[in-house]
């Protein structure tokens, strides 16, 4: 009898630890926030203020809760269920019931057993887990005008180092992300007999004549790599023996589209390389699909959206050789309402890529696979993309709506179906191997 009172007791003291213990910040908050929160709720990063401390949260508790019950925060807009991302930034029903049973319960702080309150876990000026070893600015800062207008500016970046280096990742850094709706970078090898310094430091496609543009021709011969940043978006990295090699000389152009403003704002833009001295064996590559880029003039029906109508589009491009892919990046404007894109096989076999079945032009990404997703030669990638153009849509950008197309310029008024592929010729295996971001 005693025994099997002795029993009860274990079994009765082993439930209240296990399901009746006291949620804190350090113990069950701090690493959810961190994971999820902080990578952009902290200084120079798109979010309006920080969360790298328990006085950050707590004083915002119960903006959290509501923003966590409604899904809103952390944005993430993939359907789940149609692939997962490595960096998925969405919170499970667990994480999600754990903050509100926290801030229902007067979100006690706990005891910070591993550091000080008053530490930040996350380095300043990047994302990456290391201080960058190159970084390439802006010459000077830029002061955006203040007058409700977006604009586009390209700056000119040129870098001569001693020799050329082995990328392991990179980031966009600026000191003012709010104002920037979106950047795109790319990487031009250029020879010694081209002067690389006398060129304009920016040219405005804006304001200016984009005939300003030409003297930037001659650094565009060769393009090593291509990058972005859009809110939310972090570093891109390489893992293993894969990577590119950054040339020794030659010019970054950096494109930004400024949100409208109010009221003027200045800002100051980096891009961060972060090099390893193993040697990329296979070289990562990327590509543009769509508007702007390759089978542009392939979209189906005419990419052209009239007034008052919901309308979809669909591209299809042969895959040229067996491929594995890293990331994908769509991207869509105001208009957007859905997105998809798959792949079929020459077997018959569907490939889901990404689902974006709400489509938010404030949130966009460069989605991680968590394998290596290899797409055979002769593959049919396809991409779905759907438009609202009426007035039912809250983000359409003209009352009444009016006929909408894509342009070069990129205007947000204007439209885009566009997915980058971040790739590798593909070897033997690859299915199988996890990428360790």
């Amino acid at each position: 009898m005693f025994n099997r009172f002795f029993l009860i007791l274990l079994g009765i003291l082993f439930f209240e630890q296990s399901f009746g213990q006291k949620v804190t910040y350090y113990e069950h908050i701090a690493p959810i926030i961190q994971s999820k929160c902080a990578p952009c709720h902290r200084p120079g990063e798109a979010g309006p203020f920080s969360l790298l401390s328990y006085a950050d949260v707590a004083k915002r508790a119960s903006f959290i809760k509501d923003v966590v019950t409604s899904g809103y925060m952390p944005p993430w807009k993939p359907d789940n269920h149609y692939r997962l991302f490595a960096n998925n930034r969405s919170l499970t029903d667990k994480e999600k019931n754990t903050i509100i049973n926290w801030i229902e319960n007067d979100a006690p702080e706990g005891v910070d057993k591993k550091r000080k309150p008053s530490a930040q876990p996350l380095l300043a000026g990047t994302q990456y887990t290391r201080k960058p070893d190159f970084t390439l600015s802006m010459k000077n800062a830029f002061i955006v005008k203040g007058d409700n207008e977006e604009r586009f500016i390209v700056f000119k970046i040129p870098f001569n180092m001693a020799t050329a280096k082995n990328v392991e990742a990179m980031e966009f850094v600026c000191n003012n992300k709010k104002i920037v709706h979106h950047a795109n970078f790319a990487i031009h090898p250029v020879a010694d007999s081209i002067d690389i310094e006398s060129t304009a430091d920016y040219v405005n496609l804006t304001d200016d004549s984009r005939t300003n543009y030409d003297q930037y021709l001659p650094f565009k011969e060769k393009m090593t790599y291509y990058g972005g940043w859009i809110p939310g978006t972090s570093f891109e990295s390489y893992p293993a023996d894969l990577g590119w090699v950054m040339p020794k000389r030659g010019v970054i152009l950096l494109t930004i589209h400024f949100a409208p403003l109010a009221k003027a704002e200045e800002i100051k833009a980096s891009i961060n390389f972060f090099f390893k001295e193993t040697p990329v064996k296979r070289i990562v590559n990327v590509v543009s699909l769509g508007s702007g880029g390759v089978g542009e003039s392939s979209i189906d029906p005419y990419f052209m959206i009239k007034a008052d109508s919901v309308k979809k589009f669909t591209l299809k491009i042969l895959t040229p050789q067996d491929q594995s892919l890293l990331y994908v990046w769509p991207h869509m404007h105001l208009l957007g309402k859905s997105f998809k894109s798959y792949a079929v096989t020459p077997l018959g076999d569907t490939i889901r890529l990404v689902s974006i079945p709400s489509w938010d032009f404030r949130w966009q990404e460069i989605y991680r696979f968590k394998n290596l997703i290899k797409v055979p030669k002769g593959s049919v990638l396809t991409i779905e993309g759907t438009y609202d153009n009426t007035r039912n849509n809250p983000n359409n950008p003209n009352n009444p709506p009016k006929m909408v197309f894509s342009a070069n310029d990129m205007k947000s008024t204007d439209e885009m179906m566009t997915m980058l592929l971040v790739f590798l010729t593909y070897n033997e295996g690859d299915e199988i191997k996890v990428l360790d971001h």
